[in-house]
């Protein structure tokens, strides 16, 4: 534990939060904020949730989980025994000591950040807030939000950052759906407006997880987090372009990166696919960018990586239709499966999936377009695609049916070998049959 430097005025909310005494406000009740919610509780603070979504704070005062990542009983037992009470109305995070901002930033038409959730729960925070609270921003965003942004709003209050109240940023690195690594054991970047904000927010953390890395602001911290994504969709779109590469030369591009992996030093795995999916790798480098732009300075590496990565599903589509003009077939009018739709494995989450951005393409293009995906029953409207459709049945008899199955998304529990016994055309973007034989469909992966 870093050593405490904290003068007596900050005496008392220190004491709470060694004591397990203070209350904790968390807003945003997604992928996020419930796990978060959940961990804080059960290390023995009371925790206050947050969420304009009625539904969602109806299901979690009734202990009813729907994020994979918490666990079903331990939530049920928080709730019933009241250490979690969820609401709506912001007025009761007075009574809070403790404020975890974890809401949605996302981009907006233009690609540029979208501030407009963090910006709303601050202004309303600055209303209600009082000497001696500690208020920390999760939600992922570019250098210089913390400070420039949130700083402001909650000093037009009346209260001084750093002395009447105390403000930090520790990004979420959740990995939903990730068995060894939950909100617990991830480690924690704090990186607060002064070092006294710094020292409560890494105190608090310590409570629940298992080990904080404090930083030297708040900017630090943000700049961290938004560099983790963007060096993992830099390389993501390295082998996507590979892909293609190999695609245009004939060769394998899942043996290339295999015999590559035998390096055991200088080299790190990533594997092509259909698109990046997700709230953060999609985009946190254009956070980043956005942020460049107003020093003058050039992100070639990132802007073209996203350009990639976005190509991506057109890809997709494109080889897809050449696949069906060599069976003599048009895209136009063909019966298509996407085994899939969610942005990665194991997952129930499709926000920004490159799934749903090749089902529309799919559609453009006059095919007949269904989905299976045993974690989403159904696909809510969303920006990138305002309609509802419901997963389908799969099964020996429908496969016979199609024209191709295209698999977007490696689920473990999905049977594969039973598309490659009974589909005709099984176009694989995952390398999800590796080790499988066709039988009776014709497999290409990507």
């Amino acid at each position: 534990m870093i050593n405490m430097n904290i003068s007596s005025s900050h005496n008392g909310l220190r004491e709470r939060i060694v004591t397990r005494n203070a209350t904790v406000g968390v807003i945003g009740l997604g992928y996020v904020g419930l796990p978060l919610a959940v961990e804080q509780a059960r290390s023995g603070f009371r925790v206050l949730a947050l969420d304009d979504n009625s539904v969602k704070v109806d299901k979690v005062n009734r202990g009813t989980n729907y994020v994979p990542d918490v666990n079903d009983d331990d939530l049920y037992k928080l709730t019933q025994s009241g250490q979690i009470t969820a609401s709506t109305d912001y007025t009761m995070l007075s009574a809070a000591d403790v404020l975890l901002i974890c809401v949605p930033t996302p981009l907006n038409q233009h690609q540029e950040p979208d501030l407009s959730y963090v910006t709303s729960v601050t202004k309303q925070l600055a209303e209600i807030v009082r000497k001696g609270q500690l208020i920390i921003l999760e939600s992922t965003t570019y250098p210089g939000t913390t400070r420039d942004v949130l700083c402001p709003i909650l000093e037009s209050s009346g209260l001084k950052v750093g002395i009447d109240i105390f403000l930090a940023f520790s990004p979420e690195r959740v990995d939903p759906g990730n068995p060894s690594f939950r909100t617990r054991n991830i480690p924690k970047i704090v990186g607060g407006i002064t070092p006294e904000c710094t020292q409560l927010a890494t105190l608090f953390y310590e409570q629940a997880l298992e080990h904080v890395v404090p930083v030297q602001s708040s900017e630090v911290a943000e700049m961290a987090k938004v560099f983790e994504n963007t060096y993992r969709a830099v390389n993501i779109a390295l082998v996507n372009e590979l892909a293609m590469l190999c695609g245009r030369m004939g060769l394998d591009v899942w043996e290339i990166i295999d015999a590559a992996a035998t390096k055991p030093f200088g080299i790190q795995i990533f594997h092509p696919g259909p698109g990046v999916g997700g709230h953060c790798i999609p985009l946190d480098p254009f956070y980043l960018a956005w942020k460049a732009r107003e020093y003058d300075f050039p992100t070639r590496f990132i802007e073209l990586a996203g350009e990639i990565n976005r190509s991506m599903p057109r890809y997709v589509v494109q080889k897809l239709q050449t696949l069906l003009n060599n069976d003599h077939k048009s895209l136009n009018g063909s019966r298509i499966l996407l085994l899939g739709i969610a942005y990665k494995a194991n997952s129930n989450d499709d926000r920004e999936s490159p799934a749903l951005q090749v089902y529309n393409l799919l559609e453009k293009h006059g095919a007949e377009v269904m989905y299976h995906d045993p974690f989403i029953p159904a696909v809510k409207p969303q920006t990138s695609f305002p309609r509802s459709v419901s997963s389908v049945s799969y099964s020996i008899d429908m496969l016979k049916t199609l024209d191709a199955v295209v698999i977007t998304t490696e689920h473990e529990s999905v049977d594969y070998q039973m598309a490659l016994e009974y589909a005709s055309l099984v176009f694989d973007t995952r390398n999800a049959t590796r080790g499988m034989k066709s039988s009776g469909a014709r497999l290409v992966r990507l």
